[in-house]
């Protein structure tokens, strides 16, 4: 894609949006989320956006007592264990939603991990690639019945501005010759990215539109396996952990670019 290929959408929001407003003049009675991660950082801020406007959101979380705690005072939202770093998992998760919906009208896939230490999941999979992207993509298979069924569903995928750093590793994607985690995050984010624009691609004739976002720079749970030392020299926050990089958002600000993609 060249800058030319892009175009102003007209949207009447800006950088401080935040979700509520996106919401705010939105009737999501009769509706139906799934929000991976969301529980915490722009997951939390979109399942209470959906849910304040009247949708149901299933959330599936890996650690679901942790997810229940948060969730606690938010009406409208349920709870199922999944683990997107288990394919298994995922199975399970999507089988339990179908057999309690019969559509399926959003699916946000907020989810995910960035920068973190190597670690080997599954066949030796990369584990990054397999909880933004694998688990994601499995996840939207197994529900895409449910999705069609909507007439008018719509798949929001959050990528990152991370997919930059490269492209698809075909010659390696698992890095079994040598680690990187910035590499790897990019990678994900990348495949987030092109997995969206396909599935939008094949969905049409179902109804069924799908949307990578990149929702801006924003300090959330998402950089919990990188040393504040690492922050501090990016820029992002200061030796306290207040954040002070610019053009920084709040969570809330974050999660909007989403939502409007959304609804």
């Amino acid at each position: 894609m060249t800058l030319t290929d892009q175009q102003p959408l007209g949207s009447p929001f800006s950088a401080v949006t935040t979700a509520e407003d996106i919401v705010a003049d939105r009737d999501l009675f009769g509706r139906t989320a799934v929000v991976t991660g969301g529980y915490s950082g722009l997951g939390l801020e979109t399942t209470r956006a959906l849910t304040a406007a009247g949708a149901r959101v299933v959330v599936p979380a890996r650690r679901p007592d942790v997810a229940r705690a948060a969730l606690q005072e938010v009406k409208g939202c349920e709870v199922i264990p999944m683990d997107l770093a288990d394919l298994g998992s995922v199975r399970s998760a999507a089988a339990h939603i179908s057999d309690c919906l019969d559509r399926l009208d959003l699916l946000m896939a907020v989810a995910g991990v960035m920068a973190t230490p190597e670690r080997r999941v599954g066949p030796g999979w990369e584990g990054q690639f397999t909880t933004n992207h694998f688990g994601h993509f499995m996840l939207a298979c197994e529900l895409y019945p449910l999705l069609a069924a909507a007439g008018g569903a719509r798949v929001v995928v959050n990528s990152s501005a991370g997919h930059t750093l490269t492209g698809i590793r075909w010659h390696d994607p698992h890095f079994r010759t040598g680690y990187d985690k910035w590499l790897a995050y990019g990678q994900a984010k990348t495949a987030n990215a092109l997995f969206a624009v396909h599935l939008d691609a094949l969905g049409q004739g179902d109804g069924v539109r799908a949307f990578a976002v990149h929702p801006g720079k924003i300090i959330t749970g998402l950089q919990r396996e990188m040393a504040l030392q690492e922050q501090i020299d990016r820029g992002w926050v200061d030796e306290h952990g207040n954040v002070v990089g610019a053009d920084f958002k709040t969570p809330a600000q974050g999660a909007a670019t989403g939502l409007w993609a959304a609804t």
